[in-house]
């Protein structure tokens, strides 16, 4: 016998976009938004799973919890960039600043006379 945790799993591994979780949860969302943040907004929604427990084991509350927390994933990016949520590592990151000096002596040498 499954559980209503499983069965939701079940549904949700089979969603592969980001307007595929939004429409399954009934969220209405703005297209440019998803355009410029779908993985952002999934991987955030990953990071409030994983930080919350599921409620009981009922699946309409299981359902609601999940879209609760995938709007907020949402929200955070209707407002914000990418950048400044800092969701991967590479935004996590400091920005580096390379000479450009370094970068022509890293390039191959453009002389080619024989």
């Amino acid at each position: 016998m499954t559980t209503s945790l499983e069965r939701l799993c079940a549904h949700l591994q089979g969603l592969s976009t980001a307007e595929e979780f939004l429409t399954f949860f009934d969220i209405p969302y703005a297209p440019d938004v998803v355009h410029t943040s779908r993985l952002h907004i999934l991987q955030r929604f990953h990071q409030y799973l994983r930080a919350t427990q599921a409620p009981a084991d009922d699946e309409a509350t299981l359902r609601a919890h999940g879209r609760t927390l995938l709007e907020r994933a949402y929200a955070d990016f209707v407002h914000s960039t990418p950048r400044e949520e800092r969701v991967f590592r590479v935004f996590c990151a400091g920005e580096r600043q390379v000479p450009l000096a370094a970068l022509r002596a890293a390039l191959p040498s453009q002389d080619h006379r024989s």
